[in-house]
């Protein structure tokens, strides 16, 4: 499943005065002021390339896609990350970011520093060619392993159809194969200090369910059907951005979407808002005060852009969080980030 798709900067504004969704309107009707109190997490999206084309990407990421970053920001994120002992996570992000020919070199590098590392990973990539060589990624989850890296594993479903329909034919079986691969590594089972969490995505136009409750479905299925473990379940609310934005508009749903995300604002999860202990870097060493506001193109601000060569923690706390229309989507129901649920 591939298509060739520009990474255009999104018109945040279309239509949005029709429903009223001004963000920062919503916060000042509940009384809320959402500030930065930490950079917890540097999240770094180091390629937009990935061996897969999901309809509900919301960074756009596809084979054609050729933006990586190059050895100048790598440096620098590094130097951040190790130089600043407020910041404990590292959170490596694509795209694939194992396509990326730096990606074993960043996690081992972050891995001595030690800190925290988390892997965004889509498991079909095991099966795809190491960038530049001519053998499989197969040794992922020992490599993993070796760095006690925690894995974060798309899976949209338990069933085969709704996972393949969101993610193309034949994604369900080699996840499944993957994450067999994972457990066989250690991974997920009980006693082990080897993570594994699943990531979940509606397949349709509708807010996720109680995480709870789907955490306890994909368990109970996947431990009958395959014989997989796994440590947890985040359930993500699909973004209204980029793609997932075009493909409610083609089926006429985008207003619909929006205005269900309003009415299901909720002030604690707003309170939670990953973004208020993040920062999230793209392919050029630019700024962001989250992954959505970065396929968004809304970068931190502080007197001028924000990047990795002008940034500085403590002047980065006193900046004003950029927000959008669709930050409705992370502040909806029990709310959603990357960890999954805010409330």
């Amino acid at each position: 499943m591939s298509e060739k798709i520009k990474d255009l900067p999104e018109d945040i504004t279309a239509g949005n005065d029709r429903i009223g969704l001004d963000f920062r309107e919503v916060l000042e009707q509940h009384g809320l002021e959402i500030n930065p109190i930490s950079v917890d997490t540097l999240q770094l999206n180091i390629t937009r390339q990935c061996n897969q084309a999901c309809t509900h990407c919301h960074v756009q990421a596809s084979p054609d896609r050729t933006e990586r970053m190059e050895r100048p920001v790598i440096e620098r994120c590094l130097e951040i990350l190790t130089g600043e002992n407020r910041i404990k996570i590292l959170d490596i992000t694509g795209g694939a970011p194992e396509l990326h020919p730096a990606f074993r070199e960043i996690v081992e590098r972050a891995a001595k520093s030690g800190k925290k590392i988390m892997v965004r990973h889509n498991l079909t990539v095991m099966f795809e060619d190491k960038t530049d060589l001519k053998e499989t990624n197969e040794d992922l989850p020992e490599f993993f392993a070796r760095n006690r890296v925690e894995v974060i594993a798309s899976l949209p479903h338990y069933q085969e159809f709704l996972t393949d329909r969101q993610r193309g034919a034949g994604v369900f079986k080699k996840s499944v194969a993957a994450l067999k691969l994972l457990n066989r590594a250690g991974y997920g089972s009980d006693g082990s200090s080897l993570v594994l969490d699943l990531v979940y995505n509606p397949a349709g136009f509708f807010l996720p369910v109680s995480q709870a409750s789907l955490e306890a479905d994909f368990r109970q299925e996947l431990l009958n059907r395959h014989g997989i473990v796994f440590n947890h379940l985040f359930a993500l609310t699909n973004m209204p951005i980029n793609r997932y934005k075009g493909h409610l508009e083609r089926s006429g749903a985008y207003q619909d979407y929006m205005r269900k995300l309003k009415d299901a604002f909720n002030p604690a999860a707003a309170l939670n808002a990953m973004c208020r202990s993040q920062m999230s870097v793209d392919c050029e060493g630019r700024v962001y005060d989250c992954d959505f506001n970065q396929a968004v193109e809304l970068q931190s601000d502080l007197s001028g852009p924000v990047t990795v060569f002008n940034f500085n923690y403590t002047e980065f706390l006193k900046r004003r969080i950029v927000f959008g229309a669709h930050c409705f989507g992370c502040t909806a129901g029990a709310g959603s980030s990357c960890g999954g649920t805010t409330t």
